[in-house]
């Protein structure tokens, strides 16, 4: 085998290794956990924000027969619990558990899923008028 190839089946190892390690640490739990159901029959759903990065590299050394090779790969990850999907009598509410929105684009963000409920329950008491005056 010619030193290019070397390099490459050494540094595709590098690169293989450290995927094969932040796999191992992010998975779907990480980032929608599991349902947690109290005993009044509330369901809370816990949500994360997840960040990683990785990163390696290498290279020969040496100038006698056969190079060395040397190198080396790291990563990181950073999980930050951002709200939890709150359930209760077939209502879902989003409670967030981060620092309050800091634009008014966030805040109207944030207050869709409260406007969507509200106006849900309007338009079912508005039909059940009309059903009721119907009759």
């Amino acid at each position: 085998m010619d030193s290019s190839m070397e390099k490459k089946n050494s540094v595709s190892e590098l690169m293989r290794s450290t995927m094969e390690k932040i796999h191992e640490m992010v998975d779907t739990n990480a980032i929608v956990g599991q349902p947690i159901t109290t005993p009044d029959g509330v369901t809370l759903i816990p949500i994360s924000k997840v960040s990683f990065g990785f990163g390696s590299g290498g290279g020969d050394y040496g100038k006698a027969q056969p190079h060395q090779f040397g190198g080396g790969g790291g990563a990181g990850v950073k999980i930050d619990p951002v709200a939890f999907l709150v359930i209760k009598d077939g209502v879902t509410r989003v409670l967030p558990v981060a620092v309050p929105p800091a634009t008014a684009v966030d805040r109207v963000i944030e207050m869709v899923p409260d406007l969507m409920d509200k106006a849900e329950r309007f338009l079912d008491k508005r039909q059940a008028e009309k059903e009721a005056q119907a009759l």
